[in-house]
């Protein structure tokens, strides 16, 4: 997605959030070492009866906000048998305009990501079953995350991110993904996607690919063009899938 941050169009598609503050959260903030001798943190929401089932929660490009947060208590209640885990990969910094959004997604280290997210990977352990789930500059997250976890992968969920493009890269790939997106946007435009499609064909992988008359983020209740419809099903689709991939 760091391609875009100079598009004007791209930064104006993504209006501010509107306010929120999450009072009544579940979870709690952790921390854990990455390889480069830093720490990570995350947003930890744990199951109810211990499982080895995590879900990995991937932010838009505003970072770990307490919509992101909200949002992962939400998985939680609604699949149940699963802990989850969004994971900061901004280090601290949340974005309230697009400007700084764009900045701060422009100037992260690919390396610094994957770092964040293999220190996850170690933090919940070799015998995890993990599936993974994000939305724009996440949903692009989502998919990196489920090759990083390897054998340990069970499902991806990316909304609207930009795939990885390298067949070879998609055949590290050990789970089924769910794309979903949006037909009227112009960046992971319907080409990008029939691309993905062919990709994933030639590289031997399972995806279902879910398109909504909608535009850019549309599933994202803190944007103002917030598609209530389309959000709706979009996420019954991901649960109906979450839940079978963690059975």
């Amino acid at each position: 997605m760091k391609i875009f941050v100079h598009d004007p169009d791209f930064l104006s598609a993504h209006e501010s959030p509107l306010p929120f503050n999450y009072v009544e959260a579940d979870g709690k903030m952790i921390s854990f070492s990455t390889s480069d001798g830093k720490i990570a943190n995350a947003y930890e929401v744990k199951a109810s009866i211990p499982t080895n089932n995590y879900l990995f929660v991937f932010h838009e490009w505003w970072g770990l906000n307490d919509y992101i947060k909200q949002r992962a208590d939400e998985l939680q209640k609604s699949i149940g048998n699963v802990n989850v885990i969004a994971i900061d990969m901004y280090d601290g910094k949340i974005a309230t305009v697009a400007d700084s959004a764009g900045a701060y997604m422009s100037v992260v280290k690919d390396a610094r990501l994957e770092n964040n997210i293999n220190g996850a990977i170690n933090y919940v352990g070799k015998n995890a079953r993990i599936a993974t789930i994000g939305w724009c500059f996440g949903g692009g997250l989502s998919l990196k995350g489920a090759s990083l976890a390897g054998k340990q992968a069970v499902g991806c969920v990316m909304y609207y991110g930009m795939p990885i493009t390298d067949v070879n890269k998609l055949k590290e790939l050990n789970c089924d993904v769910l794309g979903i997106f949006a037909s009227r946007e112009k960046w992971i435009s319907p080409e990008v996607v029939k691309q993905f499609e062919q990709n994933m064909k030639n590289a031997g992988k399972n995806l279902t690919v879910k398109s909504y008359d909608a535009e850019h983020a549309f599933a994202n209740p803190s944007n103002p063009h917030y598609d209530k419809v389309a959000a709706t099903d979009a996420n019954a689709n991901a649960l109906e899938f979450l839940k079978k991939v963690f059975k």
